[in-house]
């Protein structure tokens, strides 16, 4: 008895995916990049334990679309790094996996060719390879979790995970939350509800079931334990910023209502800035300010930065792209990201030691 006018009616075809052993089998972590990886997590869950008095700052490309672009940014990266790892700890932002409102290149890992012809088996090789060069360079990575399989091909190699404003309110991303192994931000939703990544962070520290897949790559039910470092990333939202004063209070009270710790990251792009990047830097100024001002609920913030400003859209001819130039959100370049971040360390250096004292 057949059932084809009744199953996969809009499915085109079912092509082989390598099970995640495969992948991890070919790309395997080696010892100094897991080194790498577990130094990044236990920094983070330090910070948000306040038992590290340093902020965290999530800053790179919105997405990733040229490895040796990427590459060359993180070297630059892991040099400021050293430079201001007294105050500031830095964790590049690897974003290889696009959310849409309706349409667009949906990422590295959907179209790594960025030409529509899909070759995720492709992407997720080379996104695993991406993050393990990072890793080998001692760089720690930030990623947003957007499909539900992915991170059994890649969170291996990942020290803090996003859960983005269109998502934070989803069940699948909530149950993946409490398994996952890094500390998770929740942005709040697009409307600027906050109320969305509150609940999500609650529901993310405790125990869930539900389906997914196991390094074989065959469907498992997947139980977990429960995830305690997750925190609220406010992004703005409903056409207004939230990053000022009397929002982060209001978000402290939120937390504090719920029963959680006032862990709050700032991301500096997206509604706080209006989606201009040029204001990204007066967001992050006014964010220091109200740090040395006795704020003690920041932990951390987020920029989006690229070697180039700006965007660009993707022309049919890659040849003609602009290196180091995002394909997705407008980013600040490099010269103003250096800036951005010494100044922020150093208005910083004298005053996070003392906060944590305090705490």
């Amino acid at each position: 008895m057949t059932t084809l006018d009744l199953d996969n009616i809009n499915v085109t075809a079912f092509d082989p995916m390598p099970s995640p052993e495969e992948i991890l089998e070919h790309l395997p972590l080696t010892p100094s990049a897991a080194g790498a990886v577990r130094r990044g997590r236990t920094v983070l869950s330090q910070i948000l334990d306040r038992q590290d008095h340093r902020l965290f700052v999530i800053v790179g490309p919105c997405s990733i679309h040229d490895p040796i672009a990427g590459l060359d940014y993180a070297h630059r990266l892991l040099e400021l790094a050293h430079e201001v790892e007294d105050t500031l700890y830095l964790v590049m932002r690897v974003y290889f996996e696009k959310p849409r409102t309706t349409t667009g290149w949906k990422g590295y890992i959907n179209d790594p060719d960025m030409d529509d012809s899909f070759r995720v088996d492709e992407g997720m090789r080379k996104a695993r390879s991406f993050l393990l060069q990072l890793a080998e360079l001692g760089l720690p990575a930030g990623t947003e979790a957007l499909d539900p399989i992915s991170p059994q091909y890649l969170g291996d190699l990942i020290s803090w995970t996003a859960i983005g404003a269109r998502t934070s309110e989803s069940q699948t991303h909530r149950e993946i939350s409490s398994g996952l192994s890094t500390p998770v931000g929740f942005k709040n939703g697009t409307n600027g509800d906050i109320g969305i990544a509150v609940n999500a962070i609650l529901s993310a520290a405790r125990p869930h079931s539900f389906l997914g897949i196991n390094g074989q790559g065959r469907t498992a039910i997947v139980r977990t334990r429960g995830n305690r470092y997750g925190h609220l990333v406010l992004r703005g939202g409903g056409d207004r910023p939230n990053y000022d004063t009397v929002s982060v209070q209001m978000a402290e009270i939120a937390l504090r209502k719920a029963g959680l710790s006032s862990n709050i990251v700032i991301d500096c792009s997206h509604a706080n800035s209006y989606k201009k990047y040029e204001l990204q830097p007066l967001v992050l100024a006014d964010v220091v300010n109200q740090v040395r001002l006795g704020n003690r609920s920041i932990v951390g913030m987020m920029i989006e930065s690229n070697i180039v400003a700006g965007n660009q859209p993707i022309p049919e001819d890659l040849s003609q792209l602009i290196y180091g130039c995002s394909v997705t959100d407008s980013c600040v370049d490099w010269a103003t990201t250096e800036r951005m971040i010494r100044d922020a360390a150093g208005l910083l250096r004298e005053v996070l030691p003392a906060r944590l004292d305090r705490a």
